[in-house]
């Protein structure tokens, strides 16, 4: 069944809101929770389930993107028609900015509350680890392309059906176990977006980083997988990326 676009861009909405207010949510309110914190380990599976819940509830509406750099890859992929891109786009980045609102006014609503660097990413000073530009730059394009290969094999005709959004849930979790002391991991330039826009100063002037790396591992990937791995019987040629997920 093929959704409106209006139902596909709101799923988008929700769903990259999802992503952001859970994860950064957990790494704003919970990481460093006196006695309880959960952590690196438990901010990274914050996120993992984020994506791993909004591909079941929404993916068959919209594809369960979240991501531009998801929509790219999938663009280069194959699997999504490059005509809606843009509307997705746009309705991810407002959902991400929608989450870090409400995020802010939380994190902010206590007598002298501090939202530190909130859950923005960076790289040099604003590293969690005081990894460089190229340190940064690297972690995102191959962990981005990675992810791609990921989603495009998980989502193929050929793999285990049901499981699509499982092993993408997984696999971002991992993405995050291994770069949040790098960059605070974004592979995701909306997920970076929305918290930049109420965060430090410093996280919008290093925001440029995290749309382009996200995008060039995206399309890394995404060549990667078709190139070297895609079986033309076996591919899905699905209009949203992630509906062959549930």
């Amino acid at each position: 069944m093929e959704h409106s676009t209006f139902k596909k861009l709101s799923a988008e909405f929700i769903g990259t809101f999802w992503l952001v207010f859970g994860g950064c949510g957990s790494a704003v309110l919970a990481a460093a929770f006196p006695g309880l914190g959960i952590g690196f380990v438990g901010v990274s599976l914050a996120f993992g389930l984020t994506v791993l819940t909004g591909a079941y509830a929404l993916g068959p509406i919209s594809g369960g993107h979240f991501n531009p750099a998801v929509s790219v890859g999938l663009v280069v992929g194959g699997r999504f028609r490059a005509a809606e891109l843009p509307g997705y786009v746009v309705a991810q980045v407002l959902g991400a900015i929608a989450a870090a609102f409400v995020l802010y006014l939380i994190a902010t609503g206590k007598p002298g509350a501090e939202i530190g660097g909130f859950a923005t990413n960076g790289f040099g000073a604003h590293s969690p680890g005081g990894f460089g530009v190229k340190a940064a730059l690297l972690t995102e394009v191959v962990l981005t392309a990675v992810f791609l290969i990921v989603i495009l094999g998980a989502t193929a005709r050929h793999s285990a059906a049901g499981f699509g959004g499982l092993a993408i849930g997984l696999c971002l979790t991992l993405i995050h176990l291994i770069s949040i002391p790098v960059t605070n991991t974004s592979v995701n330039p909306a997920r970076s977006t929305g918290p930049a826009l109420f965060g430090p100063a410093i996280a919008l002037d290093q925001l440029w980083l995290f749309w382009v790396a996200p995008i060039m591992g995206a399309v890394i990937g995404a060549v990667i997988y078709r190139v070297l791995l895609a079986t033309p019987a076996g591919e899905a040629r699905v209009a949203s990326g992630l509906k062959t997920a549930g």
